[in-house]
């Protein structure tokens, strides 16, 4: 099912079958047995030695399942309930799409018009960003949490809705052309919240109250604008090491893209909602709306909201993690079922809906099998081999050196051991340690290879024949970023260079390929140097995989 948008008319033929179904179909699992199998799956954290879960399970609009297990907060002894309240992450993106939603059919924004006609501030990068684009991640804003770590936020700072509008306006670059690409941004989502309070004149908070969360019945859920708020029954979030558990600090206020606190109780309303909209049908058939790039291609990244099959059957979703909470929000249209699971403490919130659903959906895991599985092997001549060796890049930071040695192929990617590759044709060789994966060479007209194809995207071969030899002290200095106000002081340490930054302290540099190395900080993927006309470094970039080239030049 390629794309999901139900007309009222479909919902009421698809509410149709669902009963006619349930009429024919024998009795399977009642709401006991479901209590029994989830009870059984959260055994492990029912104590007040953990925190927990909450897990609230809806079918046909009513809730079957509404249960707590584990702690809320370990320092008071205070259970999960089903009106315990959690920090969702970025399961709050679809109700700032929702309100974006309602604008639209509002007529009081439109899809296609430009950002900067509600946020000026925003730069004029050359290229028109709309509000589709921030909608389905494909505008090429930067990621706040790719770039405020650069800057010398941590995470466990106060991080606030005004900080990231600043940090927003004061990007020089995109990551790509808008429409280009999709790359998760939760940048654009607070851009999506300001238009909100800039269009409606009032806050985004007092908006989705009154247009959301009251209309509902949803009496515990809220955006924070103030992290120094109390929140009645509010959950902590706990991170573990060594089997003890610490209290993970939580002070963001990102609107629109995060920062939202609800219940099991209140999201049973909201899943209900989805899937029975009454006179919103409109806003929310445009929600299940996927993303289509500027080259026709869909995306499964909807309003707030990700599109994909599961199990041959629709499965509408969307996943949070911050601070320690793990969330996670789907609904089955084609069964009825709606799930939501919260917790506090990490646990992978996707792979218990899907464990939930597949029990519920009689689903046999015994019966799933791999799809990637091992193929014949062919011979290849060595001479056809020695020209696919050489090193290509996979990513900022990551290259891997494909080698020949006693006519086997090898591949070695950056800080990885060695592997050895079976060749299922002349260019096609399979990867035994990385699951039976795949890489595909290409080769030009005259037989020279350019690139190889791994994982679904093409990876380019180095030329590397005026790579110059590596000499520490080409790259001693301070750098800055006019972007995000922050310098970095490069130093050589024998052949080890580090960077020190106030925050940060000191960050050490692995030499990855070339004048592309690797942080010790996540933050850090790649600190990629460059050299002006004359030779001699100058600047430097750092790129993530959500905030790209981040330029940093030599103070004089």
């Amino acid at each position: 099912m390629k794309n999901l948008k139900f007309s009222s008319k479909g919902w009421f033929l698809l509410a149709t079958i669902l009963i006619l179904s349930a009429c024919s179909e024998p009795a399977s699992k009642t709401d006991n047995d479901l209590e029994a199998f989830v009870d059984e799956m959260y055994a492990n954290v029912d104590s007040k030695q953990s925190p927990g879960t909450a897990v609230v399970v809806v079918k046909d609009g009513k809730v079957i399942l509404n249960k707590g297990y584990g702690m809320a907060n370990l320092s008071h002894d205070i259970a999960i309930t089903p009106t315990t309240v959690f920090d969702l992450a970025s399961v709050s993106k679809q109700f700032c799409a929702y309100a974006i939603s309602t604008l639209v059919e509002e007529g009081k924004v439109s899809l296609d018009e430009d950002v900067r006609k509600y946020i000026p501030e925003l730069p004029d990068f050359g290229k028109t960003i709309t509000i589709d684009h921030l909608v389905h991640h494909t505008s090429g804003v930067r990621d706040w949490t790719s770039t405020l770590p650069v800057a010398g936020w941590d995470f466990h700072d106060v991080i606030s809705f005004e900080q990231i509008l600043r940090m927003a306006f004061n990007q020089r670059a995109l990551n790509y052309e808008p429409g280009a690409e999709y790359s998760y941004s939760n940048t654009g989502y607070n851009l999506l919240a300001e238009i909100v309070q800039r269009v409606e004149g009032v806050s985004f908070r007092e908006w989705t109250e009154a247009n959301i969360f009251d209309p509902l019945d949803m009496d515990q859920t809220m955006f924070l604008d103030d992290h120094t708020e109390t929140i009645p029954n509010r959950a902590q979030g706990y991170r573990q090491s060594s089997g003890t558990y610490s209290a993970t600090p939580n002070n963001l206020m990102a609107l629109g893209s995060s920062s939202m606190y609800s219940t099991t109780t209140d999201l049973s309303k909201w899943v209900m909602h989805l899937m029975d909209p009454g006179n919103k049908q409109p806003v929310v058939d445009r929600m299940f709306t996927k993303g289509i790039l500027n080259d026709g291609s869909e995306i499964t990244y909807a309003f707030g909201l990700s599109v994909t099959d599961y199990q041959d059957a629709p499965w509408i979703s969307h996943s949070g993690s911050w601070a320690s909470f793990r969330t996670y929000l789907c609904i089955l249209p084609e069964s009825g079922y709606g799930i939501v699971v919260l917790n506090n403490h990490g646990r992978n919130t996707n792979q218990m809906a899907r464990t939930i659903a597949d029990y519920l959906l009689g689903v046999n895991d015994e019966e799933e099998q791999d799809e990637e599985s091992s193929s014949e092997s062919v011979e290849v001549a060595a001479t056809i081999m020695n020209k696919l060796t050489g090193v290509y890049k996979l990513g900022p930071g990551w290259y891997v050196e494909i080698t020949l040695d006693n006519d086997q192929l090898w591949t070695q990617a950056t800080n990885e051991d060695k592997f050895p590759m079976n060749a299922l044709s002349d260019s096609v060789f399979q990867i035994p340690a990385y699951s039976n994966r795949t890489m595909t060479f290409h080769q030009d007209d005259v037989g020279a290879t350019t690139g190889l194809t791994y994982a679904g995207s093409f990876r380019p071969k180095l030329d590397l024949s005026s790579s110059k030899p590596f000499n520490p002290k080409d790259y001693v200095g301070t750098y800055e970023s006019a972007e995000l106000y922050t310098t970095y002081e490069v130093i050589a340490e024998g052949d080890q260079l580090v960077m020190k930054h106030f925050r940060h302290g000191t960050v050490e540099l692995s030499r990855a390929q070339g004048e592309d190395f690797t942080g010790s900080r996540w933050f850090l993927g790649s600190v990629e140097f460059s050299r002006n006309e004359n030779g001699y470094v100058d600047s430097f970039y750092v790129t993530t995989n959500r905030a790209r080239r981040q330029l940093f030049s030599l103070m004089k």
